[in-house]
């Protein structure tokens, strides 16, 4: 690592990425509107406008410019930023570029560079589906029908995204809670000077609209990979919105429907020394890939990439790269959630245990580390060598790209695909939306699921594993496994803004680092996204969350 790349690294953190948005590129709403006459009739133009849909999820600098800021690369950076501001993720230890999001504080406020992040990506995506709408026309060609319904798909899952991150409350809890403003291919420029933010009835009713649209577009649609949408994909979206506003009878009927075609992933693809979460399979509903060109992979060594944070078994004698593997900014498991899993549950095996930290030897911690990955002597050293100390909680979920060449060059390591969509989601949706309806249906459905991870697995074992009694039994059963089954894939704070549950870091034997042991009994307020100063400048009918505030203390220890 450079001396530059350690300097930039220094003031990120030193100062809570609290630069002025005004030193960064902004994209706004207000210009994420284009004409036909804009973006022209060249042949070809039209496919080039769709392909640009999905092939800017991952892999450029579309944030900052800079190769030097390790979070801007793209949809799954929003995973981590989600995921580090509840209790699941451990996120505080070393120079973590994630420390805003895990730590709280006036650097999520509107004046500062990060709550540019989410305006600059999802409304510029936001854009790129409007432009297709409007060449498409309220009518499409059969030309255009595919390319419509694909803009109209991805539209509705940003907007469900962006719904989440701001509205206070969601759907269930208030319909009236604001979202975002909503920005269409027919929305003047006049109007986004005066444009509101959508309540949440309206903003859902919107994102329904466009999935009937995408469903309608795309029934005849047969895609070449995973990367783009599909009729399955617009079932998935729609289960993730009727669970959102708790239309139990359509979550479990789209969540039934978009399992055809899908098979839950083994204990072997789950655990997979080579192929484990970096190469879709037959579960894999939706991802994106990053490509060896990506200016991602290329530039800054690599390291503002996914693999980055999330890999840990790059050689450190080779290549010597990686947030997570050799800059001591790994991304742990929150001890009590990895306490709760049983032995017996194979997703356990894809954290190391903290027992391991109480072997004497060096040479009796590899040995242990051996049940974890064919490279013991990094994964140590990747724990050891950093401020963290130590190698229980270390993440082995998400591996590098091909096989041996990719542990020895991150350029080759570094090229991974990331679910966006899995079916194992689908299942669980299909549970908890019947056992809304009829508990004993939604308990057989769970208890099926849980046994491909489970054999032994006994409902009723995990309601109290967060000290959060608020919602039934059922419930926590269903929200244990979703935490479990999605570690690290972006659903953690979701859930939590959705089942009004709090947060608890601070208890006997934590892992969170001191100063951020915060406990709460409902969603914390840093979970409510601020909006960018410079929309609410001009867009004179936009509201805005209060700048979040940090906790002034750790909160005593949590009973279990």
């Amino acid at each position: 690592m450079n001396m530059k790349k350690i300097l930039l690294l220094f003031f990120a953190v030193a100062f809570g990425f609290a630069f002025a948005t005004s030193c960064i590129k902004e994209i706004d709403p207000q210009n994420s509107t284009i004409t036909a006459e804009q973006a022209g009739n060249a042949p070809g133009a039209y496919d080039n406008f769709v392909n640009a849909i999905t092939s800017t999820l991952v892999g450029k600098f579309t944030y900052s410019g800079s190769s030097n800021t390790p979070y801007d690369y793209g949809y799954p950076s929003f995973y981590l930023m989600r995921d580090v501001m509840g209790q699941d993720i451990v996120a505080g230890y070393g120079n973590n570029w994630y420390m805003t999001w895990y730590g709280c504080g006036t650097g999520l406020g509107p004046m500062y560079a990060v709550s540019q992040y989410p305006w600059t990506y999802y409304y510029g995506w936001i854009k790129d589906c409007n432009t297709v709408l409007s060449l498409a026309g309220a009518e499409p060609a059969e030309d255009k029908v595919t390319g419509a319904g694909i803009a109209h798909a991805m539209r509705a899952m940003f907007y469900m995204d962006l719904a989440r991150m701001f509205a206070p409350k969601t759907y269930a809890l208030d319909k009236d809670s604001e979202t975002v403003p909503i920005v269409k291919e027919t929305t003047s420029v006049d109007d986004l000077a005066h444009n509101p933010r959508a309540t949440n009835e309206d903003m859902w009713a919107f994102i329904l609209s466009d999935l009937d649209k995408a469903e309608e577009y795309l029934a005849d649609y047969t895609r070449s990979n995973v990367y783009t949408p599909d009729l399955s994909v617009v079932y998935g979206l729609k289960a993730r919105a009727y669970l959102v506003m708790e239309d139990w009878a359509n979550a479990q009927k789209y969540a039934k429907q978009a399992q055809s075609g899908y098979s839950i992933m083994s204990k072997e693809e789950y655990t997979s020394r080579e192929t484990g979460f970096n190469t879709p399979n037959q579960s894999w509903m939706f991802g994106v890939t990053f490509k060896a060109n990506d200016p991602n992979i290329l530039q800054n060594d690599g390291d503002s990439s996914w693999a980055s944070w999330m890999c840990i078994e790059v050689n450190p004698d080779v290549s010597g790269c990686g947030y997570a593997s050799n800059y001591g900014s790994q991304m742990l498991i929150d001890r009590h959630l990895y306490e709760t899993i049983p032995v017996t549950d194979f997703r356990k095996d894809c954290f190391v245990d903290f027992a391991i930290d109480e072997l004497a030897s060096n040479a009796e911690i590899e040995e242990a580390l051996e049940a974890y990955s064919d490279y013991p002597n990094w994964v140590r050293r990747t724990g050891h060598d950093g401020s963290y100390g130590y190698v229980g909680g270390l993440s082995l979920k998400f591996r590098l790209a091909g096989g041996q060449a990719g542990r020895d060059n991150q350029y080759v390591g570094f090229v991974v695909a990331v679910p966006l969509m899995r079916v194992e989601e689908m299942y669980l949706i299909e549970a908890e939306a019947a056992g809304m309806q009829n508990e004993a249906n939604g308990i057989a459905l769970l208890t099926q699921f849980a046994k491909k991870r489970d054999a032994s697995y006994e409902y009723g074992t995990h309601h109290d594993a967060y000290g959060n009694t608020s919602t039934p039994t059922f419930r926590n059963e269903v929200w244990w496994q979703r935490r479990v089954e999605f570690w690290g894939e972006g659903l953690a704070t979701f859930d939590i803004k959705r089942l009004n549950k709090g947060i608890i870091r601070s208890y006997a034997n934590t892992n969170h680092v001191e100063s951020y042991r915060w406990n709460s009994t409902e969603p914390p307020q840093w979970m409510n996204l601020c909006i960018v100063q410079t929309e609410t400048n001009y867009n004179y009918s936009c509201t805005n969350n209060p700048t979040p505030v940090k906790p002034a203390t750790d909160s005593e220890e949590y009973k279990w």
